[in-house]
């Protein structure tokens, strides 16, 4: 690689790393309204999804029509951060001692990466990724509960609780105790709108259906490969061969 094409890289990941901090930012505010303003029309509307962001099924359509190929965010800093996000979830799962500060350390940024190219794609590649989600048929459902669930943990850490806080080690298989995910208690959701308080709780229930009581690898393993995919699809779109 070359001098010019490094500088080149590297500036447009910084550019990336900024775009989708002021992104993700964006969506812990705006999925709490109760009321959004539609990204195609600009009419105002009540969502019925955590992620939703039209007002109608005609908007989302032609809104995926005008930007069909087109991205944000550079396609080489998305493969950069599906690759980053692959190898924290490989880390995870990877033999060999797992004391609780490296692995909550793991799990931390684990956690960052498979929620942040989640946001990503949802943002810029909407078509894409509703098309790999569908073609998971009857595992749809369970990568979408799974998902909702890390973003609970998310929000958890964001609020200052330790990755430690949330695991605990199972019984000893071997010489390796297999680490879990804690069942917590449920969340006090009344300072909260209707809203934004049914989507925590929907938040949580993901979490204790799909990650309580469960291997911490499970879930980073299996939203790490539907994310790849998507981002694979979305990534051959933008440069057709």
């Amino acid at each position: 690689m070359n001098e010019r094409r490094l500088v080149s890289e590297l500036h447009s990941w910084l550019v990336f790393r900024q775009h989708c901090h002021i992104y993700d930012q964006a969506v812990l505010e705006v999925r709490e309204a109760e009321v959004r303003e539609c990204a195609q029309c600009g009419n105002r509307f009540t969502p019925e999804r955590e992620h939703a962001r039209f007002c109608s099924a005609r908007c989302r359509m032609t809104w995926n029509d005008e930007h069909a190929g087109v991205a944000a965010a550079p396609t080489a800093a998305i493969d950069w951060s599906v690759t980053a996000m692959t190898e924290a979830a490989r880390r995870l799962s990877s033999p060999g001692p797992r004391d609780l500060p490296r692995l909550a350390d793991a799990i931390a940024d684990a956690v960052w990466w498979v929620t942040l190219v989640d946001a990503t794609l949802v943002r810029y590649h909407p078509r894409n990724y509703e098309t790999t989600l569908g073609g998971r048929s009857a595992r749809r459902r369970e990568t979408e509960q799974t998902l909702e669930g890390l973003r609970y943990v998310r929000n958890q850490l964001g609020k200052s609780v330790s990755p430690a806080d949330l695991i605990t080690p199972a019984a000893a298989e071997g010489t390796q105790p297999a680490w879990t995910w804690r069942s917590l208690p449920q969340p006090d959701v009344s300072g909260l709108g209707s809203r934004a308080a049914r989507w925590e709780l929907s938040r949580y229930q993901a979490y204790q259906a799909r990650l309580a009581g469960r291997d911490v690898t499970a879930a980073f393993a299996w939203c790490a490969e539907f994310l790849a995919l998507a981002a694979r699809l979305a990534g051959s779109e933008d440069n057709p061969s």
